[in-house]
């Protein structure tokens, strides 16, 4: 394969929900509730420290195994996962949850962790448009219990 540019592929994509920091934590951490907006085909298992979960894409079928390597409590959640086709490559995914002076809480997703080939990129690139699209759908689903994800990939 060939080599990209000398770079870290990495980024960060953030956003304000209109709701407490535990409201939005438990958006993120309790299965139920992200199969409500984010995992439409299910997720199993609620996010804590050295939990082995599965998320499950009703747009993308198969469940995808998430390794969660640390929480604290409406502050930080993070997780690795399967970063491409080649199954020894993991991304490693960090949440972070902010209370905000107006009570919304700003929520920023990092991820890094992709080979340095052109199939490292093209990755990098989707799951950021992915973390982003999450980002909305919380938010539409927090603030007006709306599921943005249903129908908008296929």
């Amino acid at each position: 394969m060939k080599r990209i540019r000398e770079m870290e592929l990495k980024f960060t994509v953030a956003g304000r929900m209109p709701k407490s920091v535990n409201e939005v934590f438990e958006a993120v951490a309790d299965p139920d509730r992200l199969s409500c907006f984010f995992t439409t085909g299910g997720a199993k298992g609620r996010l804590a420290p050295g939990a082995e979960v599965t998320w499950d894409f009703h747009d993308f079928p198969g469940a995808f195994p998430v390794l969660v390597q640390e929480v604290v409590q409406n502050e930080k959640i993070v997780l690795q996962w399967e970063a491409t086709q080649d199954p020894s490559t993991w991304t490693t995914v960090t949440m972070t949850f902010h209370e905000l002076e107006d009570g919304r809480t700003l929520v920023r997703i990092s991820e890094y962790g992709w080979p340095e080939t052109e199939d490292g990129l093209k990755s990098s690139f989707g799951n950021c448009e992915g973390w982003t699209g999450m980002l909305c759908a919380m938010k539409a689903w927090l603030e007006h219990g709306i599921n943005l994800r249903d129908g908008f990939y296929k």
